[in-house]
């Protein structure tokens, strides 16, 4: 049955298809014969009762340069869609939580993907916390004392924002690094954010395996290899993505949330696990789908769709 679904997200024209999970995600809904609307996230309101947004109908091609056409713009009631995603990149701020509370208002009858009570609940640093032995030790503090306390534990770690996206904002702090103060300063002057703090990981130079999640049941998995002389494996400041399986433990690790992200709505998730530790569990906006096909020859975002049609199906 062709649905009508309704996309929230950045700006397409931005956009680089050949590795967009969003227009993957469009491109395939497209095919399976559903109407798509897109809207940016500034575009969305609640007016009134009604929760609107002001957007254009939307076609997807795959041709670099020309891989979309709008129509006239117009407002939408979204109540009377089948299906929203909520897929605009972080950061997690006001602004992107705000979207979420009003989307609430029309969610489940409308469902929005991922279920946006839970993704203003479950963002990707702070989930992870309820499986403290699937993780490395990790600290989360505003105060410097309590940082620098397990810095002085650990040794060597990994300081980033707590809400932050991308890679942006991380630093490896070894043994022999000066310049903790410095970067406590940094961050205390931008925001009045706690930072989390993690063990480093040596084992992140054969990679971090982002793992994707499908109605909480593992579909595959891509490695993210740094840059010579990167911490950073995330491939928008250059990580190299490589063809590679789930071992035993990533088994485990996908068994022990699966059932959590699927009982909450978490439809497309991806997961972050280096040698083994869980160390992001990303539900905002996950990424990893092109390079997963290509690896795989697998059709995941068919997946996706089904996992959504099912549910629609059993409302």
């Amino acid at each position: 049955m062709p649905l009508k679904i309704a996309i929230q997200m950045d700006p397409i024209e931005n956009i680089d298809i050949a590795g967009d999970s969003s227009f993957r995600i469009a491109e395939e809904a497209q095919a399976r014969g559903h109407e798509l609307f897109y809207y940016t996230p500034d575009k969305l309101a609640y007016q009134e009762g009604r929760v609107t947004a002001k957007g254009w109908p939307l076609t997807v091609r795959r041709e670099a340069g020309n891989h979309f056409t709008l129509g006239g713009e117009q407002e939408i009631d979204l109540a009377d869609w089948d299906v929203v995603w909520l897929r605009q990149d972080p950061p997690f701020d006001m602004g992107y939580i705000t979207t979420t509370h009003i989307l609430d208002m029309i969610h489940p009858d409308t469902l929005v993907v991922n279920d946006p009570f839970w993704v203003r609940n479950y963002p990707e640093k702070l989930l992870v916390l309820q499986f403290p032995d699937l993780t490395p030790p990790t600290t989360i503090a505003r105060d410097m004392e309590t940082l620098k306390a397990f810095k002085d534990k650990h040794g060597d770690i990994i300081l980033k924002p707590l809400y932050g996206n991308g890679g942006a904002g991380v630093f490896r702090l070894d043994p022999n690094d000066r310049n903790f103060y410095s970067l406590y300063e940094m961050f205390a002057g931008i925001n009045t954010e706690p930072l989390i703090a993690q063990k480093f990981l040596p084992d992140v130079s054969a990679g971090d395996k982002r793992i994707i999640l499908v109605d909480g049941k593992p579909v595959g998995a891509i490695n993210r290899v740094p840059a010579a002389g990167e911490t950073r494996s995330n491939m928008h400041v250059g990580g190299r993505p490589e063809k590679i399986g789930l071992t035993a433990r990533e088994h485990e690790i996908c068994n022990r949330i699966g059932p959590l992200l699927r009982e909450k709505g978490q439809v497309f998730v991806g997961i972050d696990v280096i040698g083994g530790m869980l160390t992001e569990i990303n539900v905002t906006s996950p990424t990893g789908i092109m390079e997963l096909e290509a690896f795989d020859g697998i059709n995941v975002a068919a997946m996706i769709w089904e996992a959504i049609e099912g549910r629609i199906t059993a409302k």
